[in-house]
């Protein structure tokens, strides 16, 4: 039993990014507080990982190449991976867009916008994902 509840706190969290300079900055930032990171350059190269795999959480770029974006992923993990929905952060520089606003306020999901401070996005990490163990 001890072996699960180890392997269970070193669920990673996965990182869909890409943008590399922004991919570095999440990665390092969540290694440095000791999550575990798993990554993914598009919502398209997210959605086998998240079907195959337990993650602790995933902070999602809201748009992302391949014809899968952030919106795509929140409905994919909301009909399969239902107990994750509320371990879901967007990461977005277009706010003001109003399809990327429509999604967020129709997702409720948490955001934080580029460019931002680390302790920003460790915040909400914290607070959704639990701290790491």
């Amino acid at each position: 039993m001890t072996e699960t509840g180890t392997a269970a706190t070193k669920l990673p969290v996965l990182i869909i990014e890409d943008e590399p300079s922004v991919m570095s900055f999440v990665r390092a930032a969540l290694e440095r507080a000791g999550y575990t990171v798993a990554t993914a350059a598009s919502g398209v190269e997210a959605l086998p990982l998240l079907e195959q795999g337990d993650y602790l959480g995933v902070v999602s770029d809201m748009r992302t190449p391949g014809g899968v974006d952030g919106a795509d992923v929140h409905a994919w993990i909301a009909t399969n991976r239902p107990e994750m929905i509320a371990r879901l952060i967007f990461i977005t520089g277009d706010i003001v867009n109003e399809e990327t606003a429509a999604t967020l306020r129709r997702t409720g999901a948490p955001c934080v916008e580029k460019p931002f401070r680390v302790l920003q996005l460790m915040s909400a990490v914290e607070k959704h994902f639990g701290n790491p163990q």
